[in-house]
């Protein structure tokens, strides 16, 4: 049997980052509590093409594998940092060419970065209902941190901590859930008794 893929993606344009952090956080805390093949992707590895695709068949090669990773991955987590109070519009733009049926009941763990506190509520309401058209399967617990949040290139808020470590449960939870789910599927398809 083969391990699920974690997909984490952080809409950060430049390396290093906070959010890829806080994802990188959140997928570890995930890994830790099941066995799972996890690969971290930013949105600069779309490259330039992303922003000039109109359509699917218009996007460059990085940017459709990446479009193809979330969309085959067995659970995600998705952060991006927060702009005037929203996710980027790369970010969303990305998300427009993800097939919607690809998300359906997909364990998905919603993390964003912001400047201050005054961003904290953009996940539940801008990630949560964008995850929710695709009907995802959203973990309770989302995670936003601020730069206070981070020293040195590391989260170093013990609150954080706590919350990426609940949030990264929650969606080990539900894809270790969902893959016993299928094991019997994948064992009557493959003719095994």
């Amino acid at each position: 049997m083969t391990r699920p893929r974690l997909v984490g993606f952080s809409a950060n344009i430049q390396r290093p980052s906070k959010t890829r952090t806080l994802v990188e956080a959140i997928a570890a805390e995930a890994a830790m509590r099941l066995p799972v093949e996890v690969r971290i992707f930013d949105l600069v590895d779309a490259g330039p093409g992303l922003g000039g695709a109109l359509t699917r068949d218009q996007l460059s090669l990085p940017a459709r594998r990446l479009v193809e990773a979330v969309e085959e991955a067995d659970a995600l987590v998705v952060g991006t940092p927060v702009y005037k109070g929203a996710y980027t519009g790369l970010f969303k733009h990305l998300f427009d060419l993800v097939a919607p049926e690809a998300l359906a009941g997909k364990p998905v763990a919603l993390a964003a970065t912001g400047g201050g506190p005054r961003h904290a509520l953009v996940v539940e309401h801008a990630l949560r209902p964008l995850f929710g058209f695709f009907t995802a399967l959203t973990v309770p617990t989302a995670v936003y941190a601020s730069d206070p949040d981070f020293r040195d290139g590391g989260l170093d808020s013990a609150a954080i901590r706590q919350r990426v470590a609940e949030a990264g449960g929650q969606l080990a939870a539900l894809a270790g859930a969902r893959a016993a789910a299928a094991a019997p599927l994948a064992r009557v398809a493959g003719g095994a008794r």
